[in-house]
């Protein structure tokens, strides 16, 4: 992930969205919980329509608060915790049975945090896929943001816990790095060409 692949420059994301619309959901994994932050913002502010963000972990709500991150009328912010994941996931199917939004979840240690080992690996998996399929209906675009790290096998896994990933076809998956001072979004797959997109700050 280190090497100096094709890079695209994109600083709308305009091409970034083209990508995260040929495979959904798309997973998106970072090393830095700001840097992932930073980019799910500028994604938030470049979407074409509304936002649901699930903020799981809370640190979009603390980054708005604390004025890091501007507050965007067009997103709605759903907080959960065990009791209430149900509840908001049954509302945010709702809306996207209805309409094309962007729902982001952040992040996926958060979600998988909330349940133990077994209903976990289950559950949010599940809840994920069904998200997915019912935003084909109204090309709704699903966003899933983790902390992640590389194992002893050289496998991106989340972090801390070294749960593997949500590996379907559907499924995109991306790592985002900073090097000097530019967002890096890189594709993980098996493609002919090895490109990155590149954000500058």
């Amino acid at each position: 992930m280190d090497k100096n692949p094709h890079q695209i420059l994109d600083n709308k994301l305009e091409k970034i969205k083209i990508e995260f619309s040929k495979k959904n959901p798309s997973l998106i994994l970072c090393k830095q919980p700001f840097l992932k932050s930073e980019f799910l913002n500028k994604l938030v502010d470049g979407a074409d329509f509304p936002v649901l963000f699930f903020d799981i972990d809370l640190l979009y709500t603390g980054y708005v608060k604390s004025g890091l991150i501007k507050k965007n009328d067009k997103v709605r912010i759903f907080r959960s915790n065990k009791e209430s994941f149900s509840q908001n996931l049954e509302k945010i199917i709702e809306v996207i049975s209805k309409e094309r939004v962007l729902v982001v979840i952040d992040t996926l240690n958060g979600v998988y945090n909330m349940f133990d080992e077994i209903e976990s690996a289950r559950f949010v998996n599940s809840a994920i896929i069904l998200l997915s399929t019912i935003s084909r209906q109204t090309q709704s675009q699903i966003i899933v943001s983790g902390i992640a790290t590389q194992n002893e096998d050289g496998q991106l896994v989340l972090s801390p816990s070294g749960r593997h990933l949500i590996n379907t076809k559907q499924t995109g998956k991306y790592f985002l790095s900073m090097v000097d001072s530019k967002i890096i979004l890189k594709p993980i797959d098996n493609r002919m060409i090895d490109q990155s997109y590149v954000v500058e700050k």
